[in-house]
C-alpha cells in the first residue's frame, strides 16, 4: 500500500466520521422534534437503542446518555461506509449521483433494520415511532451526511485549495 493510498483511506475515514456525526445529530434533532410535537418522550427512544443493541443486558440501568452514545457510535460507523460509497459514486456521477446513492443506501439500511434485524432482536423498538418517522430520520441522516461530504469535495477543489494557501499569512524566515 502506498503512502498516497494510506492518506486517502485516512481522509475517507475522517470524512466518514464527520458525515456520520452530522447524520446522527440530524436524527436526534428529528426524533426530539417529533417527540415534542406529539407529546412523546425522546428519552424512551434513546433507552430503546441500548436495548436494541444488547447494552441493556450488560447495563440494566442504562441512561439516556448511553443510548445517545451508542446511537452516535453506530452513526459514525455508518458514516464511514457512506463516505466510501460517496467516494466511489460522486466523482463518476456528480454531486446529484452522490446524493442519490447515499439516500438509496440509507433507505436500504432502514428497510434492513426495520424489517429484518430489529424485529428479530428488539421487536418493541420497531413500533416506538411510526415507520414514516423512522424512515424520515434515516433519510435526514443521509442528507446531512451527503451535504457534509459535498462540502469536503468543494473544499478540496484545486482552485479553492490554492486560494486558501494564498490567503494564509506568511511568516518571514527568522
Amino acid at each position: 500500500m502506498t503512502a498516497m493510498s494510506r492518506n486517502d483511506i485516512g481522509e475517507t475515514i475522517k470524512r466518514g466520521i464527520l458525515a456520520g456525526a452530522a447524520g446522527g445529530v440530524a436524527e436526534i434533532i428529528w426524533v426530539s422534534l417529533y417527540a415534542t410535537v406529539t407529546g412523546g418522550d425522546a428519552a424512551i427512544l434513546a433507552r430503546g437503542v441500548t436495548t436494541a443493541v444488547g447494552v441493556t443486558a450488560l447495563l440494566p440501568t442504562a441512561s439516556v446518555a448511553m443510548g445517545v452514545t451508542v446511537h452516535m457510535a453506530l452513526a459514525v460507523l455508518l458514516g464511514i461506509a457512506v463516505a466510501c460509497l460517496w467516494q466511489g459514486m460522486a466523482p463518476r456521477h456528480g454531486v446529484s449521483g452522490g446524493y442519490a446513492s447515499v439516500l438509496a443506501a440509507l433507505a436500504a439500511v432502514w428497510v434492513i433494520n426495520f424489517f429484518v434485524l430489529l424485529p428479530a432482536i428488539s421487536p418493541a423498538f420497531v413500533h416506538m415511532v411510526p415507520y414514516a418517522v423512522s424512515l424520515t430520520s434515516k433519510l435526514l441522516f443521509g442528507l446531512a451526511a451527503a451535504e457534509t461530504l459535498r462540502r469536503f469535495a468543494i473544499a478540496n477543489r484545486p482552485a479553492i485549495k490554492a486560494a486558501v494557501r494564498a490567503a494564509k499569512p506568511r511568516h518571514p524566515a527568522a
